[in-house]
């Protein structure tokens, strides 16, 4: 064995006396050996800068060095005529991810102009046309009689404004010289209210929770826009308004608890209460349950549902994935079976006290050997092509609108032979001794033969899922707030966050606006309180049509 490397010396150097050092040696060198060497010191002083600062990833590191970081195959190894043959592999697997020729994508309509009709929140002013009339002579041909056109020529100018925008009333006040008694104009009807209207509070929620906007920079931008609403105010009415949707919440859990699948999966996040000193109080007040668990997780739970589609909601605390699911089924009929969990493969993503049908994520297990194939490109291209022609027929079964038991058929007739191929050829490596037990790449084939079972369920189980990208999409939204406001004070605020997020992104999810969901839950507060179902984002346009035609009636 030959004896271990040592780690050259740490020693620290100017860059002014290396760039001294590189003129006085390009002088002697090549204009050419000259650039090289320059383009290597540039590149070493840029890694440096970049190491050294703050929150620097090994992703940017990467594109410094030009390398992708895409997990498409032919990102890092494109099919070629001259790529080495695997025996034993499905004839279209290697080709599968990438074909040899995309056919071009016909040129969108429109070339990226927005029509004025999209702008449908615009105010229309009305222009007169300054020297013709509706029934005056043509100027042009002076026989025919103008009319008015049904569509006007719009223009259309964007203006900014405060993401807030105030209105004042100024009523007109009249005192008495006599008497002094002042008689005060009486404001219109959309004068009278709340300081605040709905919208606001529903535009702040948008703002904070679904765009991940910190409320201390939004009271500097309303305080730069000439229209001050404090911090301590936005959270005030963030807090305020809270309750008249958790009704509309509660129902929203009630239903996600009823899913055909669930999706779950956790990121972390920080608290400021169960933090550093505040912690430390806690525990030693013995204030804080179960003092040895430091983890803090946002929960994402993607239900889907086939009577009206699917729910998001969020958990933010100390309870991971599986408990909070567990605390969710809690609320699920039990005359129904058991659900399907798509997760990853953490036990801690499981909930305990409930029987579901496991499957596990398919692209977690892809992850690995993606990752292997610099070093093992043979074998694991033709691994990734095996699973590329599973996500075909599966992406064919959804352009076709298939049911679930038909997307199973076809799945069992296309897919099984080749998730077979796949196993097969993952246990040769082992026995054939190409790959080690104990390699990284050894480690992501025992990753999926030890859950074989589980990746494979949505060949048994109608309906089963491929993998779990709805629930990472999902916890987008928390990770855009967690990189933008860096934590919550509280549990309570947290808890905030979870309401608002739910309602919002379930919205967004059933294509709907979440302003104007939001603005609708706050100014139906009663009946939302008695009947939740009817408010749901999929339902809730129908009763407010419901409630308007009584109020006018």
């Amino acid at each position: 064995m030959s004896p271990r490397r040592k780690s050259p010396p740490i020693v620290d150097i100017e860059i002014k006396d290396v760039e001294q050092m590189l003129a006085r040696a390009t002088a002697q060198m090549t204009p050419q050996d000259a650039t090289l060497i320059k383009a290597l010191f540039d590149s070493l002083v840029q890694m440096l800068a970049l190491v050294r600062e703050r929150g620097t990833s090994i992703a940017r590191l990467r594109r410094l060095f030009g390398l992708s970081g895409s997990e498409k195959l032919s990102s890092v190894l494109p099919p070629s005529s001259d790529a080495p043959a695997v025996a034993g592999d499905p004839p279209a697997a290697p080709a599968a991810d990438a074909p040899a020729e995309k056919p071009e994508k016909p040129k969108p309509k429109g070339h990226g102009r927005i029509p004025a009709a999209a702008y449908g929140a615009a105010q229309h002013i009305p222009v007169a046309h300054a020297d013709l009339h509706a029934g005056d002579r043509c100027p042009g041909c002076e026989c025919g009689k103008l009319y008015r056109l049904k569509d006007p020529a719009p223009i259309v100018r964007l203006v900014g404004s405060a993401p807030l925008v105030a209105k004042c009333w100024d009523c007109e006040s009249l005192r008495c010289s006599t008497c002094g008694v002042v008689h005060t104009a009486r404001a219109p009807a959309e004068a009278q209210g709340p300081k605040y209207d709905e919208t606001a509070a529903s535009m702040l929620a948008v703002l904070r929770y679904g765009a991940g906007m910190p409320l201390n920079r939004l009271d500097h931008l309303q305080r730069d826009l000439k229209t001050p609403v404090p911090s301590s105010t936005l959270w005030d009415l963030l807090d305020e308004r809270v309750e008249m949707l958790r009704p509309a919440y509660n129902e929203l859990l009630r239903l996600a608890a009823q899913g055909e699948v669930v999706h779950n999966d956790d990121s972390y996040v920080r608290i400021r209460a169960f933090m550093g000193q505040r912690r430390a109080a806690l525990v030693a007040a013995g204030n804080l349950p179960d003092p040895e668990r430091t983890g803090l997780f946002t929960t994402g739970i993607v239900s889907q549902l086939a009577a009206v589609g699917t729910i998001a909601v969020f958990f933010t605390g100390r309870r991971h994935a599986g408990e909070n699911l567990a605390q969710l089924l809690d609320l699920r009929d039990k005359a129904l079976g058991p659900p399907i969990l798509m997760s990853d493969a953490l036990s801690r993503n499981l909930p305990k006290g409930h029987r579901v049908q496991e499957s596990n994520c398919i692209t977690h297990g892809r992850r690995g050997i993606f990752d292997e194939i610099d070093n093992h490109p043979v074998a694991c291209r033709a691994l990734l092509g095996c699973i590329a022609l599973i996500y075909k027929v599966d992406k064919e079964c959804k352009q076709l609108g298939l049911s679930d038991q038909d997307r199973l058929l076809a799945h069992q007739i296309h897919s099984g032979p080749v998730m077979a191929h796949l196993r097969e050829r993952m246990l040769a490596e082992f026995e054939q001794k190409r790959i080690e037990p104990n390699s990284a790449l050894g480690g992501a084939l025992n990753y999926f033969l030890k859950r074989w079972e589980n990746f494979t369920l949505f060949l048994r189980v109608a309906g089963a899922p491929l993998d779990n990208n709805i629930v990472e999409r999902a916890l987008k939204k928390p990770i855009l707030q967690r990189n933008a406001s860096l934590f919550f004070r509280s549990l309570h605020g947290a808890n905030v966050g979870d309401v608002y997020l739910a309602l919002i992104y379930t919205a967004e999810l059933h294509k709907e606006n979440p302003v104007e969901y939001l603005t609708a839950l706050q100014r139906n507060a009663k009946a939302v309180a008695a009947r939740p179902a009817d408010w749901m984002p999929w339902n809730y346009a129908d009763a407010a049509a419901r409630v308007r035609t009584r109020v006018a009636a």
